[in-house]
């Protein structure tokens, strides 16, 4: 063989730890997420966020009561999805995970959008390891609620993402790239 053949090598996304704890991967993921941001001019990141709610308007459509969240830093939004789904009827709601006064009702919403820093294929999502998500997430989806990881298609992993008893997993992903049920 000749020696080229040694120099070809081919790249899957980030290179994972070999600590495969939540931590480590958390840490791994969040910098892989953030360094792919960062590579996107202002035009780029509009035309993938254009594509995502065009996915996610998509399942609006079959929802009464849909829950997003606002982005933070390098989250993929999802307001785009939740405008429209605003301007043809849906109710549409935010998560509220202190005690604050409340301004607006209470709702139990049908379709809920979540952030993420990585999902799996059993749609075990890794998030920012507080588990505020996953406190709630567990009556919503009891009530039928359907819950939909949204990131950048990067954020999947071919790894299995350790879970706890705690951990809600997510009935799909959505991404730029279309949307993934899991079973």
């Amino acid at each position: 063989m000749a020696s080229e053949d040694f120099r070809q090598t081919a790249t899957v996304g980030p290179s994972l730890p070999f600590d495969l704890s939540k931590d480590s991967l958390r840490r791994t993921a969040l910098d892989a997420r953030k360094a792919f941001v960062g590579t996107l001019d202002d035009g780029h990141r509009a035309i993938l966020e254009q594509r995502l709610a065009e996915h996610l308007t998509f399942l609006c459509a079959h929802a009464a009561v849909v829950a997003g969240y606002h982005p933070l830093g390098s989250e993929i939004s999802p307001m785009l999805a939740m405008e429209e789904a605003r301007a043809v009827g849906r109710i549409v709601a935010f998560p509220a995970f202190s005690n604050p006064k409340r301004r607006a009702p209470v709702v139990d919403p049908d379709l809920i959008f979540i952030p993420l820093i990585a999902i799996d294929a059993h749609g075990t999502r890794l998030g920012r390891g507080k588990g505020h998500y996953d406190r709630a997430l567990g009556h919503l989806k009891k009530t039928g609620a359907k819950l939909i990881g949204v990131g950048w298609s990067m954020q999947r992993l071919e790894t299995i993402i350790p879970s706890d008893p705690w951990d809600i997993p997510l009935h799909g992903f959505a991404s730029p790239e279309g949307v993934e049920e899991f079973a």
